[in-house]
């Protein structure tokens, strides 16, 4: 509310829908009301998206699961995966096989060192993975974090305007008051209302995120073992047929 645009204000009635009380609010608190509408819009964007991308991910992980445990050949797996664009548990597999057969395509010295290439390979792609997942996820942790103060901001900025208004009309009757009052609120209330669903899903997608990042990281041990078993046995293969 203007200061100027109060000196008349006492006793007239005031419209106190929410529509009514941003239009009469200052253009400050205007513009940070806006700000907190359209970061609350983003925010439900990249909740909706990031919980249907884990989704995917998580139901990618399970079928991949159920086919590499089921005793298909690596060999086999691998063409069919390659073939397609991966995701989860079956990029840490396509990268750690492509690995695996660079090494057999090259001489045998090649192997000095593979179970460390393929280590490595799996710790890079879990990383690439876990970092497509937290995308964006730092924007929920933003608006969480600087929503409340943003509509604080507009908050006191908005009483400001109401205690100048107030000192204009020279007049403080309630009916004064309260309006330029409950506008500058207004601001805070939309800053809760962007806040709070950030700050909620930040944490369930985070949880999310940790708990596939602990399923890639298990798998990735337990196919380095078998990796690791069949770099024993070649290595085992090729002294023998030295000696």
């Amino acid at each position: 509310m203007n200061p100027a645009d109060v000196a008349g204000a006492a006793g007239a009635s005031m419209d106190m829908s929410i529509w009514g009380m941003f239009w009469n609010a200052h253009m400050v608190v205007k513009i940070v009301m806006l700000g907190l509408l359209g970061a609350s819009v983003w925010t439900w964007a990249i909740i909706i998206n990031k919980s249907m991308l884990i989704s995917r991910v998580d139901k990618a992980m399970d079928r991949f699961e159920d086919t590499f445990w089921s005793g298909q050949s690596l060999e086999e797996l691998y063409d069919t995966l390659s073939a397609r664009p991966t995701t989860g548990m079956s990029s840490l597999f396509v990268a750690a096989m492509r690995e695996w057969k660079r090494s057999f395509s090259n001489a045998s010295a090649a192997f000095m060192g593979l179970q460390a290439r393929i280590e490595k390979v799996l710790d890079v792609s879990i990383a690439r993975e876990v970092e497509r997942l937290e995308s964006q996820l730092l924007v929920l942790a933003s608006v969480a974090s600087a929503g409340p103060f943003v509509g604080l901001f507009g908050t006191v900025w908005g009483i400001m305007s109401a205690f100048r208004s107030i000192a204009v009309s020279k007049n403080t009757s309630l009916a004064v008051v309260a309006p330029g009052i409950a506008e500058a609120l207004f601001a805070t209330a939309i800053g809760l209302f962007a806040a709070i669903p950030a700050l909620v899903f930040y944490n369930i997608l985070q949880g999310k995120v940790a708990r596939s990042q602990a399923r890639m990281e298990s798998f990735a041990d337990e196919f380095s073992s078998i990796l690791s078993r069949q770099i024993d046995h070649h290595v085992a293969a090729e002294r023998d047929r030295a000696a």
